[in-house]
């Protein structure tokens, strides 16, 4: 029985007998006093267990309920005759019964948060198991308060005020829109992905990867990776920020004597806290992170009261405006930290004194001190910094107001008289911009504020309809939010001056919090509540960004990473968790909370481009599996949203958004690299199989022009009696030639049908395949089981390929022990390839010698490739040098291009002919003509042709004794049917009956017959003639090897015509001998013989 499934008892009253273990439920009603139960009268109760398997590493299995799962317990699923047609199969395929109950108590939870806390608890001597409890959080609890929860924060709070007024009310609304238009559409198009099937815990990771393949999977996974974890520097940088500007500025370590110097302290400052506070933090997510979960309420609580403390102080500011004095020297605005008083001078017993304000731009208290030029020419004003909401002040705070480090804050509606000197101006109490501002760097900075929508997804398995629960509430969140931040632009334009808007710190308000002052009741509501809020979301990410890791890591697409899947005992990601501390640690070190946004933007605005795109190709292919339930999406959008999302990475910073896609260009490539083994039905795939299909279709159209012609490949491998490469020398070759470029198909053949071999040619297939990963050979591999080698490759040759993508030329090595063979049939299949290639028109490559060609690791030194070309058949002699000339191996040789002239040729103009058409083809080669002058035929080719017909004729006669033998053995064959068939008593003349194939009277006749001729034959061997013809032909293959081995007996390549085989098959044998005498004395040989087109050109 399955593990899955445990017997257990039912009702309080009832009693309980055990047999083996087994648990059975008798009522009580049935059970008399004194009565005794057999266990086999008792019925088993089995309920299905939800609790995760306990064996493996607590990852979710994809395959569990589906067809290929192979439980221990599907025997008794089918026992009985009612299915017994069926039976042999239900191993494969169970039946619909069986299926669609293992589909119903489907559950797929991962061993998260809530898991890890219950096995801290667990942990102990009184361990007991508890039952994993079904998920149970509903739209409103896990996805919508989570997800509002994730985008409200440290941005808002921080800096939606300065964005406001900088970029004015209409540019930041573009933002605002913009921004919350891409985490929308990307929201629809998560909503479609969540809803197409059960999305186990892993959010956008599990979502991407498996939609768009490991590669894709591990790059994008590892992008939202680093955002996840450079939104929990940010948190924590937010967090130092609140604490030592507005809740405790005494507790600076770091303290500014001039007033440039402050900017460098406050970063030195958010570095040692920033450290200290990441330190801690770290230390509460490795102890448990249940307390992290237990405070989840507190900090959503905490972002809730302040908005609406943001909201309450607005609608205040409508009849009542909070009283917040701003000090203005013309129209510059003052700092107001260091003077209780917005006056030069005052009366004080009707004495003119002066306040700390002149002491702050003057040398000395006295009214006759000599003043900084703009402080003398102008006066102090005092205004209201939150006019409130019918003031009018919208107006001014319609358009932005950009500039660079360092420009003061100014409110242009006031008169002011410049100063001829403003190089003192740095070094006095202004409130002056700290970076250099425009429309791009805030779109940067504010995008964070948006991110979060992936909080409902990630705890796809604590919901109780995830499918349901995660695109309403998902969508609702960034509604809700989106309506907050248009809404708190609008109001916060309408509400406050401009100067204190532009003011980033909040130093013309007594250092306090600029949204804060606008709040109901008091400043600190909004103070200690984006503080804690801060907390929570930087808690938050250093707990989700390691768990991330961890799942990455254990998917094992990323080989270097494996490390970071292992943790504690009960699964807390221990490693991942130090990793993630490390580089949080680098957004500490850059301590400034505007530098740190942009990036943590890039790598979310990644992460959402790919799901858009996942959506979009799913929905352009449609492919079979995308069924999603949530039906308000379209591909238009989800491309929009993909060119939104690019688009604001380039907007936010080019260079920022370059830096994200090389790196997650690198781990896409590592992993393509590696060899990503993962099968995810990803949609890549489908996009692949698409543009091959076009791309099939298309080339078939037409032939492909001369211009464009390259060998592409069919590589015929012999195979030894272990199913392994015999030649891997013919991969390299092959793999020099091709350079990675065109099409390679590796072909074999095992003698048999497929019924018997199926586990010998997939065997075959995994060994030529590790071969060809050895040899670096970039193809296809087909191994065909046929009832003869011969039929096998002649079968491969006409249907290798598909479409236009066929091969055009066949590789094949020398049958180098033709002549030691007695049977003829290996040298017999190889005449009948050649004549198959020709009848094809396909090119033939045959490599003689091919175990002495070189590897891929050598290089050949100084050397030549010599080219005989004796006849002409396409060029293709001319172009095989100049493809190897371009892989390492061969790059140093030279070509050398040797023809031959007859008695009749003028050997000089051939040879300037020769050369003319070589520059034509812009191959770079030495040529030579070799004269063959007319000779007689010696007594050596004489004697040579004499020798291979005896051996001929010596063979058919033993070819003949051996079908002698054969039918001597047919005959006891027959007799012995015979007279099995005698003793039947029902011996009819039916289909069955046995047909005697020799008599014995015929046989003797036969076999005296055949000893008689081949006594004859004997004799006629040794007193025989050659044949004319055979003659002249051995005469040219001899004469030509003494010329081939006397000019390129050193060459690292010989390539050479390769002769037709004769029409008439007698001569078969003769050919291969020919071939043989013609090749002797050559180390590394190419026979080549053209597929019957041109495929070199001289033209452009």
């Amino acid at each position: 029985m399955s593990d899955r499934f445990v017997v257990v008892p039912v009702g309080q009253g009832d009693e309980e007998c055990s047999d083996g273990g087994n648990n059975y439920h008798v009522p009580d009603s049935e059970v008399a006093e004194g009565d005794s139960i057999e266990p086999q009268d008792a019925v088993p109760i089995l309920e299905y267990s939800r609790e995760p398997n306990r064996y493996g590493d607590g990852m979710p299995k994809e395959s569990s309920p589906f067809i290929n799962n192979t439980d221990n317990d599907k025997g008794n699923l089918y026992d009985g005759k009612n299915m017994a047609l069926f039976e042999e199969e239900m191993d494969s395929n169970p039946m619909v019964s069986s299926l669609l109950n293992k589909l119903a108590n489907y559950t797929n939870l991962t061993q998260g948060v809530k898991e890890h806390e219950e096995a801290d608890d667990d942990e102990g001597p009184a361990k007991t198991k508890k039952p994993v409890k079904s998920p149970a959080l509903g739209t409103l609890i896990g996805v919508y308060l989570p997800c509002l929860q994730n985008i409200l924060g440290v941005i808002l709070f921080l800096r939606l005020t300065w964005i406001v007024g900088t970029a004015g009310i209409m540019e930041s609304l573009a933002i605002v829109v913009m921004t919350c238009s891409c985490t929308m559409l990307t929201a629809i198009s998560m909503s479609a992905i969540a809803t197409n099937g059960v999305v186990p815990a892993g959010g956008s990771y599990y979502m991407i990867s498996r939609s768009l393949g490991p590669e894709f999977g591990g790059a994008v996974g590892l992008c939202f990776y680093l955002g996840t974890t450079f939104a929990g520097s940010m948190y924590i940088l937010g967090t130092i920020e609140i604490l030592l500007t507005y809740i405790v500025p005494s507790a600076a370590i770091f303290k500014a004597e001039k007033k440039e110097d402050e900017p460098e302290a406050l970063l030195n400052n958010m570095r040692v806290y920033g450290t200290c506070c990441l330190t801690l933090m770290s230390l509460v997510v490795f102890v448990g992170v249940k307390y992290v979960n237990k405070l989840a309420l507190v900090f959503l609580a905490c972002v809730i009261l302040s908005i609406l403390a943001i909201y309450a102080g607005v609608i205040k500011t409508a009849f009542e405006p909070p009283d917040f004095p701003i000090c203005l020297l013309g129209n510059r605005t003052l700092q107001n930290q260091n003077f209780d008083q917005c006056l030069k001078t005052m009366e004080v017993d009707n004495v003119t004194v002066t306040t700390k304000l002149w002491s702050l731009f003057c040398d000395s208290p006295d009214l006759n001190a000599t003043c900084n030029e703009y402080f003398t020419l102008n006066n102090v004003t005092v205004i209201q910094g939150i006019p409130g909401l019918t003031s009018g002040v919208i107006r001014d705070n319609i358009w932005g107001d950009y500039g660079p480090n360092g420009m003061l804050v100014e409110n242009k509606h006031q008169a002011s008289e410049p100063a001829a000197d403003t190089s003192q101006d740095i070094y006095m109490p202004y409130v002056a911009n700290d970076i250099t501002t425009f429309f791009t760097l805030l779109v940067g900075i504010y995008f964070p504020s948006v991110t979060g929508i992936m909080a409902g997804s990630n705890r796809s398995g604590d919901l109780r309809d995830a499918q349901k629960s995660i695109p309403i509430g998902t969508i609702m969140a960034i509604a809700t939010t989106t309506f907050i931040y248009i809404s708190s632009v609008i109001l916060f334009g309408a509400c406050i001056e401009g100067v204190v808007l532009r003011d980033k710190f909040g130093d013309s308000v007594k250092g306090n919090l600029v949204i804060g002052i606008l709040a109901w009741p008091s400043p600190w509501v909004i103070v200690i509540g984006s503080f804690f809020s801060c907390c929570g979301a930087g808690l938050q990410s250093l707990t989700g960004a390691p768990r991330l890791l961890q799942a990455i890591a254990r998917d094992g697409i990323v080989p270097f990473l494996q490390v970071f899947g292992h943790g504690k005992a009960n699964g807390e990601p221990t490693w991942a968790l130090l990793l993630t501390g490390g580089i949080c640690e680098i957004g500490i070190l850059i301590a400034s909370l505007d530098a740190v946004a942009p990036i943590l933007s890039m790598f979310f605005l990644m992460c959402y481009l790919f799901v858009n795109l996942a959506c979009a190709l799913q929905t352009l292919l449609r492919t079979p599996n995308w069924r999603p339930r949530f039906k308000f999406y379209h591909w238009a959008l989800s491309f929009l949203g993909a060119s939104l999302c690019l688009s604001l990475m380039f907007i936010s910073s080019w260079y920022y958004a370059l830096v994200a896609m090389l790196i997650a260009g690198c781990i896409y490539k590592y992993i393509e690299y590696r060899g990503a083994e993962k099968e995810w039905g990803d949609g890549i795939n489908g996009l692949s199989l698409n543009a091959a299909r076009y791309a099939l279709i298309r080339l078939e159209e037409a032939p492909p022009h001369t211009k464009n012609w390259r060998p592409q490949m069919l590589l015929l491998l012999n195979l030894d009696s272990d199913h392994t490469v015999k030649h891997p020398r013919l991969l390299s070759f092959c793999t020099q030639l091709k350079a990675g470029k065109g099409l390679t198909i590796v072909g074999s053949v095992l003698e048999g049908t497929y019924m018997t071999k199926e586990a010998e040619v997939k065997k075959a297939e995994q060994n030529i395949k590790s071969s060809m990963t050895m040899e670096r050979t970039k193809g296809f591999c087909h191994v065909v089981a046929s009832s003869n080698l011969r039929d096998g490759f002649s079968h491969l040759i006409q249907t290798a390929g598909l479409g236009g993508m066929k091969h055009n030329t066949v590789l094949m090595a020398w049958p180098g022990t033709w002549k030691q063979s007695n049977d003829p049939v290996s040298w017999k299949n190889f005449i009948e390839t050649v004549r198959e290639t020709t009848a094809a028109h396909q090119a033939l490559l045959v490599a003689k010698n091919v175990d002495s060609f070189p590897t891929n690791a050598d290089r050949l030194g100084q050397g030549t490739i010599d080219v005989w070309w004796i006849v002409h058949d396409g060029g293709l002699l001319m172009l095989l040098p100049f493809l190897l000339r371009q892989h390492k191996v061969w790059r140093k040789c030279k070509m050398r291009i040797f023809t031959v002239a007859n008695m009749d040729d003028n050997s000089i103009q051939m040879k300037k002919d020769l050369q003319m058409f070589l520059y034509h083809l812009r191959l770079d080669a030495e040529v030579e003509v070799v004269e063959m002058h007319d000779s007689d035929i010696s007594a050596f080719t004489y004697e040579k042709t004499l020798v291979m017909e005896q051996r001929s004729q010596m063979l058919k006669q033993m070819q003949l004794s051996r079908t002698e033998r054969e039918r001597e053995a047919q005959l006891i064959h027959d007799r012995n049917t015979a007279s099995h068939a005698a003793l039947n008593d029902k011996a009819d003349a039916g289909p069955d009956r046995v047909h005697m194939t020799w008599t014995k009277d015929k046989f003797l006749t036969e076999r005296n017959r055949n000893r008689a001729e081949a006594n004859m034959g004997v004799r006629d061997i040794f007193n025989m003639k050659p044949n004319q013809s055979n003659v002249r032909r051995m005469h040219t293959a001899v004469k030509l090897n003494e010329v081939v081995v006397n000019k390129s007996q050193g060459a690292h390549l010989v390539l050479l015509n390769m002769p037709g085989p004769p029409k008439n098959r007698g001569g078969d044998e003769n050919y291969m001998e020919f071939l043989e005498v013609l090749l002797e004395g050559l180390n590394r040989v190419l026979l080549v013989r053209g597929g019957g087109r041109e495929v070199i050109t001289i033209y452009s």
